[in-house]
């Protein structure tokens, strides 16, 4: 079955899809699955640009000292984001971990929201954001939304052991999840570049992959279902 909808789209046709989700949500597993298990073309979150620009680390100085490193980071990160959106197709389908929508509505929003970005800086990013997605065409079939409770992404996180990611409270991961269940389940504010799939995330290894396979037709096929 979804090899006859892919076949019935012409060559220049792709399915971009963005895989969404809280910080350990089970985004990196997901992508892992499915580029071992089919002909897709996965595009990870630039994490370790964001890591060394010329020498500085901006996601350890943003969790540092976000007030100070806010604008700057989330500056560059619509910069990567838009530039792993528009860049040249190597499969018919197109995994993307999170996207430049989600770059703005969660983490930009979130900075603004608990006061650690100033108005200003919070209008500069918006003004940007808002030029992009009218001015530059960045198709999306299908957000993949790995549902995940706050406390589970907690554990998980500690579990993986990233040097940036020590200072991340639980509330800060709270935050996150609200900021995306308004977006994604409740369509609170800003509106949504795709229709959503939501699969609940809070299980173990195993029974993850077996949800992924289960929604394999679905997420594969993006919105043509």
């Amino acid at each position: 079955m979804l090899a006859k909808r892919l076949l019935c789209r012409t060559h220049a046709v792709i399915i971009p899809i963005c895989i969404e989700g809280n910080i350990a949500c089970g985004k990196t597993t997901c992508l892992k699955y499915f580029k071992e298990t089919s002909n897709i073309e996965v595009l990870t979150e630039p994490i370790s640009k964001w890591r060394n620009v010329r020498g500085h680390n901006l996601l350890a100085l943003m969790y540092q000292d976000p007030e100070r490193w806010g604008l700057t980071l989330q500056t560059y990160v619509q910069l990567t984001m838009l530039d792993l959106h528009t860049s040249a197709m190597t499969a018919p389908v197109r995994m993307i971990e999170r996207s430049i929508f989600s770059a703005k509505y969660i983490f930009v929003e979130n900075l603004f929201r608990s006061g650690k970005m100033p108005e200003v800086d919070f209008a500069v990013l918006s003004e940007w954001f808002d030029w992009i997605t009218t001015n530059v065409s960045i198709p999306v079939d299908l957000i993949v939304y790995l549902q995940t409770s706050p406390h589970t992404c907690h554990e998980r996180l500690k579990q993986r052991g990233r040097e940036e990611e020590k200072v991340i409270p639980l509330e800060y991961l709270e935050s996150i999840h609200q900021l995306y269940e308004d977006w994604l389940i409740k369509s609170i504010s800003v509106p949504l570049p795709a229709p959503v799939l939501v699969i609940p995330a809070d299980h173990d290894l195993q029974k993850m992959l077996h949800q992924f396979e289960e929604n394999r037709d679905k997420i594969l096929a993006g919105s043509y279902l």
